[in-house]
C-alpha cells in the first residue's frame, strides 16, 4: 500500500491552531516523530512511511488542509513530487506519431507532463531534496522514456504553448508583429494568412484581447522548426468557429509532426486526437497516467471511469449523455423582452424579442465579436439599450471575466451575500467549492474563481440568471457536473436562466432553447428570438459549417470531419445537429 499525505500550505495556519495535526497523531502519542514541525518554515511534515492512514489529523485540523490518501502500490513511485507533502505525479505520457490528447481533470498533472516532456522540470522521483543527474535519471525511466529523454535538445527540437498566455504579455512588450518576427523562420506571411492575424500585426500585446493573444500563442507555436509540438489548453477564449479552425490545423499539422495537446473541450480533442492518455486521481493531491489508447475507446472509459486495460475504477459513477438533448419546457413565458438595438462608434447590435419560460435555461451561441455578452449586460440593466427595453426584473449575472482584490476567504464572501444556504450546498458538491472555503479569494485559481463565482450567482435570490461563459477554465468533469447542476436547480423551479458558452457540449447539455447570434465580427452583430434546439443547432452549425453525430456506445456529441461521408450527407439533407453514429 502507497501512503500520500498532502498539506496545503496555502490553507495551513501554522502556530495558529496550536499544530493540532502532531498532538493528536496516535503515532506522535507513542514518542514517534510521523508529524513534526519543519524549523525552515514552520510548516507541519508528515512523514508518509510511518503514517499509519488513520485519518484522525485530517478529521480535527480545523483548516482541512490536510489529505492522506491510499493507493495500491501498482501505481509505481512519482515520476515528479513538487515537495514534502505536495503534488505528486505518477507516470509520464509519450508522444505519438500524429496528435495525442491528455484527458483528466484539473490540478491532476497534465501541464506538469508536459513541463518534464519540454525539459522545463526534471523528473525528481519523489527525491525532493536532491536534483538527479541525467545518468540518474535515465537509469529509473523505461527504454521507450529513455529514448526520448536522451534524444531531448539534442536530435530531437520541441515547441510549447504554455497554458498561461498572460506570461507571453509580461515578457514581451511589442507588438503582433514583431513578436511573429522574432521566431520568423521563413514562414511568417503563411503563418498571418492561416490564423487570420492580419487585423492585429501593429496591435501591442497589451492591447489584445484573450481570444487574439491565443491565437497569437498557438501560432508562434505553430511556426517553429521543431520535431514535437505541445500545445496546454489551446481553445481557452476561442469561440467554436474558431476551436473548430484550430482543431483542424492541428489535425493536418499531426500528418508530418508528432503533436501533444491538453484540452478540456470534450469535442476539439476527440476531433483533434488520434490518441488519448488518461489522467486520474485526485485533484492537487496526485495524478496517474494511464497506458496510450485510441481516441475514441480512450474518452468513453474516461467517461464510464473505468480503465478496461488496466483493470482501475477510479470514479464510483460513469459520466452518462442522454440519447436526446434538453427538451423544450411547454411552461408558460415568465418575462418577455423587447426588440433591442445598441449602437456603438464602430459596433451595432440588434436583437429580435423573445421570451423565457419558467424552469427553462436558453443557452446562447454565436461566434466571438457579436455582441452576445452586450445582449446579456442589457438584459440584466447593466448596459441600456439605444432602442427597446432591457431588463425590469431582478437579476443575478455571472460576468464573462471575474476580477477580486477583496481580501476574503471563500466562506466570508458567501457569508457577507444574501445567498441561499441550499443552493451553496449544492455547489460545494457539484462543483467541489468545499475544498477552498478556507482560501483566500485573492489565492484562487482561475478555474477555482470561476466555480466561486458560479456559486455567487446561481445562490443569489433572483428571478433570472444570466451566466456569461460559464464553463472557461472548468476541466470536462467540472463542465458536466456543472450542466446537471444547472439542470436540477432549474427544472423543478420557477427560476430560469441565459448561458452564453463556446463549449457545444455543454450547450448541448444545458439549454432546452438556443438564441443564435450572426453577423460580421467587431462590426455587427444580430441575435435572433429563442429557437427549439433542432432548429437552432442547426442554424448554428450552418454558420460555422460543422455537422454533429452522437457516438454509438456513450451518446456523446461527436464532430465529423469535414467533407467526410457523414459529414457530407448530413450537410445535403440539412441536418447538421446529430444523426445516430
Amino acid at each position: 500500500m502507497v501512503r500520500i499525505a498532502v498539506l496545503d500550505r496555502d490553507l495551513c495556519a501554522h502556530a495558529k491552531c496550536g499544530y493540532v495535526c502532531e498532538k493528536v497523531c496516535p503515532i506522535n502519542r507513542m514518542s514517534k516523530e510521523c508529524i513534526v514541525t519543519e524549523e525552515a518554515t514552520n510548516y507541519p511534515v508528515i512523514n508518509e512511511q510511518l503514517c499509519i492512514g488513520c485519518g484522525i489529523c485530517v478529521k480535527k485540523c480545523p483548516m482541512s488542509c490536510i489529505n492522506i490518501i491510499n493507493l495500491k502500490e501498482e501505481i509505481g513511485a512519482p515520476v515528479f513530487q513538487y515537495g514534502i507533502n505536495a503534488f505528486r505525479v505518477h507516470g509520464i505520457p509519450l508522444p505519438k506519431n500524429g496528435v495525442t490528447g491528455l484527458i483528466g481533470k484539473n490540478g491532476i498533472g497534465k501541464t506538469t507532463s508536459l513541463k518534464i516532456l519540454t525539459s522545463q522540470i526534471k523528473p525528481n522521483f519523489g527525491n525532493c531534496e536532491k536534483i538527479l543527474s541525467e545518468n540518474e535519471i535515465i537509469a529509473k525511466i523505461s527504454m521507450e522514456q529513455r529514448r526520448y529523454w536522451e534524444a531531448l535538445g539534442k536530435t530531437v527540437k520541441v515547441s510549447y504553448k504554455p497554458q498561461n498566455i498572460e506570461q507571453i504579455r509580461e515578457i514581451f512588450d511589442g507588438t503582433t508583429e514583431e513578436l511573429l518576427k522574432k521566431f520568423d523562420e521563413g514562414n511568417i506571411n503563411e503563418i498571418v494568412e492561416r490564423f487570420k492575424l492580419e487585423k492585429i500585426l501593429k496591435r501591442k500585446l497589451s492591447h489584445l484581447s484573450g481570444g487574439e493573444m491565443q491565437k497569437l500563442a498557438i501560432a508562434v507555436s505553430y511556426m517553429k522548426k521543431a520535431d514535437i509540438y505541445f500545445f496546454d489548453e489551446p481553445t481557452n477564449y476561442l469561440d467554436i468557429s474558431e476551436r473548430m479552425k484550430i482543431a483542424v490545423v492541428l489535425k493536418k499539422f499531426g500528418e508530418t509532426k508528432k503533436i501533444m495537446i491538453a484540452e478540456h473541450d470534450l469535442a476539439i480533442l476527440d476531433y483533434a486526437s488520434d490518441y488519448v492518455y488518461i489522467f486520474w486521481g485526485d485533484e492537487n493531491i496526485y495524478g496517474v497516467i494511464s497506458n496510450v489508447k485510441n481516441v475514441r475507446s480512450g474518452i468513453n472509459e474516461y467517461l464510464s471511469g473505468f480503465l478496461k486495460d488496466e483493470n482501475i475504477k477510479f470514479r464510483d459513477k460513469g459520466i452518462i449523455f442522454n440519447k436526446f438533448s434538453e427538451g423544450e419546457r411547454k411552461k408558460p413565458p415568465k418575462f418577455n423582452y423587447s426588440a433591442m438595438k445598441k449602437h456603438y462608434l464602430d459596433f451595432e447590435l440588434s436583437c429580435d424579442s423573445g421570451n423565457i419560460r419558467e424552469g427553462e435555461i436558453i443557452g446562447i451561441v454565436g461566434k466571438n465579436a457579436l455582441g452576445k455578452s452586450t445582449f446579456v449586460k442589457m438584459l440584466a440593466g447593466v448596459e441600456k439599450p439605444d432602442e427597446g427595453e432591457g431588463g425590469r426584473f431582478r437579476i443575478s449575472y455571472k460576468p464573462q471575466y471575474i476580477h477580486t482584490e477583496e481580501e476574503f476567504t471563500v466562506e466570508q464572501l458567501f457569508g457577507s451575500k444574501n445567498s441561499d444556504p441550499l443552493i451553496i450546498e449544492e455547489c460545494k458538491k457539484k462543483l467541489d467549492v468545499k475544498r477552498i472555503m478556507l482560501k483566500q479569494l485573492s489565492e484562487l485559481s482561475v478555474g477555482e474563481l470561476q466555480r466561486v463565482a458560479i456559486t455567487l450567482a446561481l445562490s443569489a435570490e433572483a428571478d433570472l440568471y444570466l451566466l456569461d461563459e460559464p464553463s472557461a477554465f472548468l476541466d470536462i468533469e467540472q463542465r458536466l457536473n456543472l450542466s446537471n447542476l444547472l439542470r436540477t436547480i432549474f427544472q423543478d423551479s420557477n427560476k430560469s436562466a441565459f448561458v452564453v458558452d463556446h463549449d457545444i457540449v455543454f450547450i448541448d447539455t444545458v439549454s432546452s432553447r438556443l438564441i443564435v447570434f450572426e453577423g460580421e465580427q467587431s462590426i455587427n452583430g444580430h441575435a435572433s428570438a429563442p429557437m427549439n434546439k433542432q432548429e437552432g443547432m442547426n442554424a448554428f452549425l450552418k454558420i460555422v459549417d460543422v455537422t454533429m453525430r452522437r457516438d454509438k456506445d456513450s451518446n456523446r456529441p461527436r464532430i465529423n470531419k469535414p467533407k467526410s461521408v457523414l459529414d457530407r450527407e448530413q450537410k445535403q439533407s440539412g441536418e447538421f445537429y446529430y444523426q445516430k453514429e
